[in-house]
């Protein structure tokens, strides 16, 4: 096995959690003869009727931070569930599902792409409304190009049938869940995107959206998160959470007897740009530009992102305590398309 820190600490956890985790290779991917699993982990309590919440990291091989603030707070619970009554008793309401390192390949290369130079956030089956940014959006010209989407007709990469597979099986189904991908890379500021990156048309679930960003402000008043649709940025084709929010809703109609289910599909767009801003030097480094280099930046940043999470997964457990339902939950969803969908 070649050696790939986020990958060794990831193993040191399963070792460490392994009275309390569930542990899965959900697929291999192989570099220049060399494998690398793609592990998904569980904690908590399984039951299908209890609300559960997705941890995702390492999409894009060259955001290691995503992976690297997944791997602190993943360690920072199994070892407060030693000692921690409250922890333990929270972990027999919710179910916390855990993929840190989707794309093991693409980070062992230092590439944003997987080793087939497929960019996994463009490579849905899924096209866009109208014209999308050139190059960025997606395209298909060639894999020695960023952000390309693959061949036409080809199946899905594997680190996505697998991130899709953990997904539908964990998520989908339950009456409450959501996903939160941690990436890197976009602006002077930590934004959390939602749905549509496809299309500017508003999701059913902006009210939740709202309602969640209004339980966190209430609870954590001086956070500086910016909450807001992928759209409102640009549009791009193949976003594997677009499609995964789609296959909720095709659920949800086809089901019978029909039924009321939540799934809140999140990005964590960490804000890259001000750790250059500090050390213009990173902008020389392909791993600069997307990670802080600094050790004291990137401890803060793991402390920064913790509460977040954490936050998360009471939201998650509580959700009946503070989802809005009638006309409540209207007038909500009037106000988020008021606020983000203003033409």
């Amino acid at each position: 096995m070649p050696a790939l820190p986020e990958l060794l600490e990831l193993e040191r956890l399963i070792h460490i959690g392994k009275n309390h985790l569930e542990v899965n290779v959900v697929c291999d991917v192989h570099v220049r003869h060399k494998r690398f699993p793609v592990y998904q982990l569980a904690l908590g309590n399984p039951d299908p009727d209890l609300p559960a919440i997705g941890f995702f990291g390492g999409i894009h091989g060259l955001e290691r931070i995503g992976t690297q603030v997944l791997l602190s707070f993943l360690r920072g619970l199994l070892l407060q569930l030693a000692w921690d009554k409250s922890l333990q008793q929270l972990l027999q309401h919710v179910r916390l599902v855990f993929m840190p390192l989707v794309n093991p390949g693409g980070m062992w290369k230092s590439t944003r792409a997987n080793p087939n130079g497929v960019d996994l956030m463009r490579n849905a089956p899924i096209e866009a409304h109208g014209k999308v940014p050139f190059l960025l959006g997606g395209h298909r010209i060639s894999p020695r190009l960023p952000w390309y989407r693959g061949a036409i007709g080809n199946d899905m990469e594997i680190e996505n049938q697998a991130l899709c597979s953990v997904v539908k099986k964990e998520l989908l189904h339950r009456q409450f869940s959501i996903a939160i991908d941690c990436h890197s890379g976009f602006g002077l500021v930590d934004r959390v995107w939602f749905p549509h990156a496809h299309s500017q048309h508003p999701i059913p679930h902006l009210a939740d959206i709202l309602r969640l960003e209004e339980l966190f402000q209430e609870t954590h008043p001086h956070h500086r998160y910016l909450f807001e649709p992928q759209s409102l940025q640009y549009k791009t084709h193949g976003d594997i959470w677009d499609y995964l929010y789609l296959q909720h809703q095709e659920l949800i109609t086809t089901s019978s007897p029909k039924v009321a289910t939540t799934f809140l599909p999140l990005t964590l767009e960490m804000g890259s740009w001000l750790w250059v801003k500090k050390n213009p030097r990173q902008l020389f480094s392909r791993h600069g530009m997307f990670n802080p280099t600094a050790e004291h930046r990137l401890h803060r940043v793991l402390r920064r992102h913790a509460s977040w999470l954490d936050f998360l997964v009471r939201a998650s457990c509580g959700y009946q305590n503070w989802l809005s339902t009638g006309p409540q939950r209207c007038r909500l969803q009037e106000q988020a398309v008021a606020r983000w969908y203003r033409t």
